[in-house]
């Protein structure tokens, strides 16, 4: 592995632990502007479009993590790491969602691509079945 590629993945390492903190500001403050953040095809939650910005990965990701789960959290269980590219495996799990009262426990994986230290790109592939059911499929 490269300086770069650990040095990445060490900083991907520390956004995850500051998530799990709760420490959103660090989080949004690692994103590039322009940043390009892709839901999982089929993720109720998704457009079809990547969302642009931290403000935007904010209202339409992280304020309705907060708003809709219980609990929530990422656990990594696996990072990879090629020079920019840092890919996460790992679970997401809720003890439960508040409209429909079911736990989350889904696989992912995170694949983040930086840029001078700077997230500038992220893209998410999860159990997008499992997530609508959660949510209650007939809401979204």
């Amino acid at each position: 592995m490269t300086q770069t590629t650990t040095d990445n993945v060490t900083a991907m390492k520390g956004l995850y632990e500051a998530f799990g903190r709760g420490e959103v500001p660090v989080v949004l403050g690692a994103m590039d502007e322009q940043i390009e953040w892709h839901e999982a095809e089929g993720n109720p939650w998704g457009t079809g479009a990547p969302f642009v910005g931290p403000q935007e990965v904010l209202e339409k990701v992280l304020a309705r993590i907060g708003q809709e789960y219980e609990r929530f959290r990422v656990e990594p269980h696996r990072f990879i790491g090629d020079g920019d590219t840092v890919v996460m495996e790992g679970r997401y799990k809720a003890d439960r969602h508040q409209a429909t009262g079911k736990p989350l426990d889904a696989e992912v994986v995170h694949i983040w691509d930086l840029r001078d230290g700077r997230i500038v790109r992220f893209h998410q592939y999860t159990d997008t079945r499992q997530m609508a059911d959660v949510l209650g499929a007939s809401a979204y």
